[in-house]
């Protein structure tokens, strides 16, 4: 039975997301599969209330005190009018954010609504499409070079990696290195023997630690790393929310008995509601609380699949989680040198939507990747443009593949600590200090013209893993919280290519940027206790940025004030795609949005 009242009220607004709220206004709603947040406490009333009225329950997600289910349509606003419910979500469609080298548009090519099993939209999802993957393949041994690991005795030793993804083809690649596989594509997480009939996750893999077992000069970034490899995506490259939920709670759950130490979330849907109400978020920031680094692709929709403009604001979740290594995509041109890198087009820029976080944090080669094959998924069988010349290879593009890089470096990062460190007697990095390591030695990056990007198209920067393990290495993380911690000073540059490339040395904090001593001190920040970007009493002295601060995320257009000259266009216009109250980046129709272009103002946090 439906609530009295007006079915678009603020308080039911404020508990359902954009794509429920739409469904309020239906005068016949389909059943709609959703995830339901609720007070402490709350879950079994809540749960036998269901049950009664004849909804279905497909889970509960303890960690995030969450249900999964089924429900009548004409139900949502009781249950946004119930107290004890915190939020009401769609079981959102997650997808890859892996881009076909070499052969355009055969993702998709619509903005529209994803049809589940119910026949009803579960989500509106931005289908990749038309993004230019031209250019040369990047050989392997040039991505090692061009990130300064080639010559390291480093290879993720120690170090544990979730991939949560379309599953793994087994092959010599990852022998006597999977730890345990787990299909999480039926609703629960059931034991089984290594798949990928899509083909996604085995890539991911590759990048960051094949052993190079068919071509040595092909293996991946940190080859003796460990998987744990949770599928959560079907054959079609599809799953729901919910399961990336529970496969993500059940690496926290497990994280020391299967040494997990990074999750690798190369997908993402759509951003439908704040970070802080949507559960997918909810629950990388718990993994990063628990220690767990995660890192995310920051999304495939950085240009008008239309117009070919670069935007704003296409960021996907979870790529919005505050604590969460986010990362876009990169174009290496096949050199070792960085003179000629740029973002790729299709990499999605920030702010995020709602909060206006400052989005992705770094930005790592993901342009024409080249890694191991799953010879039987639906990629490589429908694609023969993807293999490369070693047909145990293919060819794929995205923030997926930009995450996987990122990934595989943090596994040498990690290592370089650990055994500095004579861990585990003294304790690992936690997430916020990897992510504060990594922004602190980005490297510049600049577009055609030689201007640098701005803040919301690198974050805080080109990913430097040779800066960062060096970086790492010198940390003392036995040194108490307010000390300095560095066991030595670094140089603050690193030759690559015969190239002396200058750190950044700014640390990008929510919606500023930090300068000063800030990685040289054992900062409360580094802890896992705080969320990225949350408001903290900093021990040392910062200087905060002036280039990215905004007041009222909820208004775009009158709101952001920009640091750079211009965004977008040379007017100043900001190219920000959505529907004109701001609010959304779903709109079936792209739009532009006039921004600002004013000089920021120095604030603190």
């Amino acid at each position: 039975m439906r609530a009295a009242g007006s079915r678009t009220s603020a308080s039911r607004a404020a508990r359902l997301d954009v794509t429920l709220r739409a469904v309020l206004d239906d005068q016949a709603p389909p059943p709609q599969r959703v995830i339901i947040r609720v007070r402490s406490g709350s879950r079994p009333a809540l749960r036998d209330s269901l049950t009664s009225h004849g909804d279905q329950i497909l889970g509960e997600h303890e960690s995030i005190d969450a249900l999964t289910a089924v429900v009548h349509g004409e139900d949502l606003a009781a249950l946004a009018d119930n107290d004890a419910v915190l939020s009401v979500s769609s079981d959102a469609i997650v997808r890859p954010h892996g881009l076909l080298g070499g052969v355009l548009g055969v993702v998709g090519g619509v903005v529209g609504g994803v049809v589940n099993l119910l026949g009803q939209v579960v989500g509106l999802v931005l289908l990749d499409n038309g993004a230019d993957t031209s250019g040369p393949v990047v050989a392997p041994v040039v991505l090692r070079q061009t990130l300064g690991v080639d010559n390291s005795n480093l290879a993720g030793r120690g170090v544990g990696v979730a991939i949560i993804d379309s599953g793994l083809e087994m092959s010599a690649e990852f022998q006597y290195r999977l730890t345990r596989f787990y299909d999480f594509t039926n609703g629960r997480a059931v034991v089984a023997s290594p798949s990928d009939e899509y083909g996604h996750g085995t890539h991911v893999a590759g990048t960051i630690g094949a052993s190079g077992s068919s071509t040595y000069a092909y293996r991946g970034l940190a080859p003796k790393v460990t998987f744990v490899v949770l599928k959560v995506l079907d054959k079609t490259g599809a799953g729901y929310t919910s399961d990336v939920i529970r496969a993500i709670d059940f690496a926290v759950a497990n994280r020391s008995n299967l040494g997990i130490d990074i999750i690798n979330l190369s997908l993402g849907h759509p951003i439908l509601e704040p970070a802080a109400t949507d559960p997918l978020v909810q629950a990388v920031e718990r993994a990063s609380k628990a220690g767990v680094i995660v890192v995310a692709a920051a999304g495939n929709y950085g240009k008008n699949p239309t117009t070919g403009q670069v935007g704003y604001a296409g960021i996907t979740s979870p790529g919005n989680a505050p604590s969460a290594i986010t990362a876009g995509s990169v174009k290496i041109q096949n050199t070792v040198t960085r003179g000629d890198d740029r973002i790729a087009d299709y990499s999605s820029s920030g702010p995020s939507w709602y909060d206006a976080f400052v989005k992705p944090d770094i930005v790592s080669p993901g342009h024409n990747i080249v890694a191991v094959a799953a010879k039987n998924g639906y990629l490589y069988q429908t694609y023969p443009q993807l293999k490369a010349d070693d047909p145990n290879y293919m060819i794929l593009s995205g923030t997926s593949m930009a995450t996987a890089v990122t990934t595989g470096s943090v596994a040498l990062l990690l290592e370089a600590n650990r055994s500095a460190n004579n861990y585990p007697y003294h304790p690992s990095l936690t997430p916020n200090a990897v992510k504060a390591i990594l922004q602190y030695t980005a490297v510049g990056i600049h577009d055609d013209a030689g201007i640098e990007y701005d803040p919301l198209r690198k974050g805080a920067g080109s990913l430097n893993a040779k800066g960062a393990i060096d970086l790492a290495r010198a940390i003392d993380t036995s040194r108490p919280t307010g000390s300095w911690w560095l066991t030595t000073s670094p140089y603050h540059w690193t030759t690559i290519g015969g190239e002396t490339l200058t750190w950044n040395q700014a640390i990008v904090w929510g919606s500023a940027i930090v300068w000063g001593s800030t990685i040289g001190t054992h900062e409360t920040s580094w802890g896992t206790a705080i969320v990225w970007g949350s408001t903290n009493t900093w021990s040392s002295a910062i200087v905060w940025g002036s280039n990215i601060v905004w007041t009222n995320p909820q208004s775009w257009a009158n709101a952001i004030v920009w640091g750079s000259d211009t965004i977008g266009q040379s007017n100043g216009t900001a190219i920000v795609w959505g529907s004109t109250n701001g609010m959304t980046a779903q709109s079936a129709a792209w739009k532009n949005l006039s921004g600002q272009t004013t000089a920021g103002s120095t604030r603190g946090q």
